[in-house]
């Protein structure tokens, strides 16, 4: 209590009028709602990073804004009692700060940011008796991330290598990695991330990691005694998902230590937590190492240090799980359950697997928070609001015991309408499968009129869609569509069975089931056969060329960003380990390659199709949607092309984000409304 009264009194100073606090704002007479706009999107902020105090009296986290007239982005720090009440900003506007982390002894929040030397991101303290941040660290390249130490003596660092000095940047990149591009990135060098201990009192810092592999997910020891991290650190990191935990310990220079493998699974293992009995470390992992990592159902696991043979925790839990946090008993683990178009938070029992859903339901967590003292802060997300802070309070009145911490978006949201998911459960085309899909639906939905209707395919085909807020889709349906959002065999959430159907595949059931989708929301009497249309981003993109090839009943398409000619993208993008697994070689299986290319039936499309992505996409690059526009220009089809220049696979920069959505809204208006635009 004295902490929390501490923090009340101090802080008052800091309260801005703006601040987003007090109960949800009461639901108004839907006459008075104005329908969701483009300009919504920049004016939603994004909550994320909780973090519990060591008392669990505060969480703080972080708040994203979007600044459209200058095309830029902040973030700034807040905390909020976890008992309910005011929020109180902790920094200003005009700089982000990013990753916030209660010093041990609860006397300090510390956050990473930019410095003013132009350093890079260091990391700051902000004393909660008052007064200043204070720069704690000052590292020449910056730093990419950090923890504290249990006694709060000590920080470890993840530092990337220096960079090559201004004359060496300018030579020509010479290139001898296997894996030697990423998106963001550009062309890669050997510059890698390792662990370095930096003692507060003193800001000596110590570097204990080294070598050509990279160190990430440090965490230390309850006794601070060695840090646990996850590194590839096999003959050719690059060709192979065969991460390891390893344990280095704080106080010793690289050179005078060889890092200890905890794991030997040749699969991936990664997101170490340790027990609070110091012996254990749970983390998760995959067992079929013969399979792309991204198809796998993750796993969770327990291993004692000094032992071989971890305890898969759960086995029959056929759902990818991730962000493993003990209770401070170290009875259970919490984990977020990806499950058949949901994100749950699951409790799973060390003692027995047993697995229970503190947060359930028709909902998706993104992060959950462990306090010390048990206390839980997970940031939730529902179809008709943007994700916000909820404390799991088994005395709550709202089911499943969530009470609400922040009101971010609520002043923005009381004044609009959005529409609610509908789910929908129908056969595969061939009668083997049950497929989900989300309905959005406009507006003064009459059941009695047939809409103009789009199916949004998702991208990453083992991700899912789920229940979580999703700006693009309301936007559409505000605009007068119904929304079909199908999870096609492939996606995630539903198994590994599920997720492989598609195995050496691609664009085959997946296509079938969009068909399906379309035929089912067609058959409940939503959809006006004669002005669907249909569209996505990444793999979404993809889907949508293989479908239009398949068929003519879409009276209009977007293709963002998706594949078209596979092979072209082999060496050119960075999944030469995924295709090699699951095509084989492009030597060796040409004609898989060409099966799977929708690009090798462009001359079947006549729907209408807009092709748009990133300049510098190296993730799915710009030659795909390049290839697909040149061949219908040749063939006479309706078609368009947008490249926005030095954009990347997800187009960050704000007036290219206002440009992307705008576009989709007049090329659907005018081909699929059509002369009906007005409904």
């Amino acid at each position: 209590m004295r902490t929390h009264t501490l923090i009340k009194l101090t802080l008052l100073a800091f309260l801005l009028l703006g601040a987003n606090a007090g109960s949800q704002a009461s639901a108004q007479d839907a006459g008075t709602l104005r329908n969701l706009q483009v300009d919504d999107y920049f004016a939603l902020k994004s909550v994320g990073g909780p973090h519990i105090s060591p008392d669990g009296a505060w969480v703080a986290y972080t708040v994203g804004t979007k600044d459209l007239e200058n095309d830029r982005s902040e973030t700034r720090l807040w905390m909020v009692p976890t008992a309910g009440g005011e929020a109180l900003p902790m920094t200003a506007t005009g700089s982000s700060a990013g990753r916030p982390r209660w010093s041990p002894d609860g006397k300090y929040l510390t956050f990473m940011t930019s410095s003013s030397s132009g350093q890079g991101s260091q990391v700051f303290t902000l004393a909660l008796s008052g007064g200043e941040r204070v720069q704690l660290t000052s590292v020449e390249q910056g730093v990419e991330g950090y923890e504290w130490s249990p006694d709060g003596k000590r920080l470890v660092l993840l530092i990337r290598d220096r960079k090559p000095s201004q004359e060496e940047a300018t030579l020509p990149w010479v290139i001898d990695r296997l894996q030697f591009k990423d998106d963001y990135v550009g062309y890669l060098n050997r510059q890698r991330a390792h662990l370095y201990v930096f003692d507060v009192e003193t800001k000596a810092t110590v570097q204990i990691t080294s070598g050509d592999y990279e160190d990430y997910d440090p965490a230390w020891s309850p006794d601070g005694g060695v840090i646990a991290f996850v590194s590839n650190r096999t003959d050719e990191p690059d060709a192979n998902y065969n991460s390891d935990i390893w344990l280095a310990k704080p106080d010793v220079p690289y050179e005078e230590q060889t890092p200890v493998r905890v794991t030997s699974n040749p699969g991936s293992d990664d997101g170490p937590v340790w027990h609070p009995d110091g012996e254990r470390l749970a983390y998760i992992t995959t067992t079929q190492p013969e399979i792309p990592n991204g198809y796998l159902q993750t796993k969770l696991a327990i291993i004692r240090v000094g032992e071989n043979e971890p305890v898969i925790l759960a086995e029959s839990l056929e759902r990818k799980v991730f962000d493993p946090q003990f209770t401070p008993d170290g009875g259970s683990i919490y984990v977020l359950l990806e499950d058949d178009g949901m994100v749950n938070l699951a409790a799973v029992s060390v003692e027995d697997g047993s697995v229970s859903r503190p947060i359930a339901g028709r909902r998706r967590v993104d992060v959950a928070a462990v306090g010390p003292d048990g206390t839980v802060v997970a940031l939730v997300s529902e179809p008709r609001l943007p994700a916000e802070l909820f404390v799991l309070d088994a005395e709550s009145a709202t089911s499943p015991g969530l009470r609400r911490l922040t009101y971010a978006n609520d002043e923005l949201l009381k004044t609009i309408a959005l529409a609610d998911a509908e789910e929908e459960r129908f056969l595969s085309t061939d009668g083997t499968t049950e497929i989900q899909a989300f309905i959005y639906k406009p507006r003064s939905f009459d059941p009695e009129r047939r809409y103009p209707t789009l199916l949004w395919l998702h991208g990453g085909q083992e991700s899912q869609y789920d229940y979580g807020f999703n700006f693009r889709v309301q936007l559409f349906a505000a605009n007068g569509y119904v929304v079909v959002m199908p999870n096609v065999r492939g996606s995630g959430g539903r198994g590994l069975d599920f997720t492989l159907s598609n195995w050496r595949a691609w664009g085959t059931h997946d296509s079938e089931d969009v068909l399906a989708a379309t035929d089912h929301v067609v058959k409940l009497g939503y959809a006006d056969p004669d002005r669907l249309g249909i569209g996505g981003w990444s793999y979404g993109g993809t889907l949508t060329n293989d479908v239009i090839t398949r068929t003519d009943r879409f009276a209009g398409a977007v293709s963002g960003a998706g594949n078209a000619l596979w092979i072209a993208n082999y060496g050119h993008d960075r999944y030469q380990d995924w295709y090699n697994m699951e095509l084989g070689p492009p030597w060796e299986s040409r004609e898989v390659w060409e099966r799977v290319s929708p690009f090798n039936r462009v001359q079947n499309i006549t729907t209408p199709t807009l092709f748009i992505g990133g300049e510098k996409d190296w993730n799915v690059p710009i030659i795909n949607s390049e290839q697909m526009y040149q061949a219908m220009k040749q063939l006479g089809r309706e078609t368009s092309l947008v490249v926005y220049p030095d954009a990347h696979h997800g187009i960050r920069r704000h007036s290219y984000q206002k440009d992307l959505l705008e576009r989709f809204l007049a090329w659907f208006e005018k081909y699929v409304k059509g002369s009906e635009s007005g409904s």
